[in-house]
């Protein structure tokens, strides 16, 4: 294989990687976010302490990051195919990797959100601020470096998820490497995938150290 179609296979792939990546990324962040918050303000000696409603979030947060995602990918095929009318793709791969994505993330915005001192929360309250006060003036400002630097973890942790979706034909590197590098023998596909995923996380990683830093009122 010539050196001009393994640049352009590899071109093709790391846009792939990328928009499934940036998109089940950004879904995550969106839907994940106010269900860390959901978990934290629900809980026992929370601002909307319901400790029923807490219960059933806990428990389905629980239950699909319990599923090793090759399990999730293959078990949520039909789902796919009625979301996007395919199970195979790069599209299709945006799917489950949302769906593993969200608890994940749920959970780290969660610990970053029961980080935030006490005390600011208990000083808005004495001062009048309502439960939409605290979650905007406190508890998501407080803790966004927590937050960035959790989603950074997600989106890194994707990329290896969205190269384990090319097992069932989902694009990108990871089904190159398999195709090419694994399947066709083709060592030096194998090796340039590899240096280009490691490229890309530490671009990804520095990127929203670097954010985080920024964002930290301390």
């Amino acid at each position: 294989m010539t050196t001009d179609v393994i640049l352009s296979l590899l071109w093709r792939s790391f846009w792939e990687t990328v928009w499934m990546t940036g998109a089940s990324g950004l879904l995550s962040l969106i839907i994940g976010l106010p269900l860390g918050l959901a978990l934290v303000v629900t809980s026992r000696g929370g601002i909307a302490e319901q400790l029923t409603i807490n219960g059933i979030l806990a428990a389905l947060v629980n239950g699909f990051r319990a599923v090793p995602f090759v399990i999730l990918l293959i078990a949520l095929i039909p789902l796919t195919r009625l979301i996007v009318g395919t199970s195979l793709g790069t599209t299709a791969a945006i799917v489950p990797l949302t769906i593993a994505a969200i608890p994940y993330y749920a959970r780290i915005a969660e610990v970053s959100l029961r980080e935030v001192d006490r005390g600011l929360i208990d000083a808005v309250r004495a001062m009048g601020g309502n439960r939409w006060t605290i979650i905007r003036e406190v508890l998501v400002p407080e803790a966004m470096p927590g937050i960035v630097a959790g989603f950074t973890v997600t989106l890194v942790t994707l990329i290896g998820a969205s190269a384990m979706a090319g097992t069932i034909g989902g694009g990108g590197l990871g089904d190159l490497a398999i195709r090419y590098g694994y399947q066709r023998f083709e060592t030096s596909v194998m090796i340039a995938v590899v240096v280009v995923l490691i490229i890309l996380v530490c671009g990804m990683q520095w990127l929203g150290d670097r954010l985080a830093t920024r964002l930290d009122r301390r």
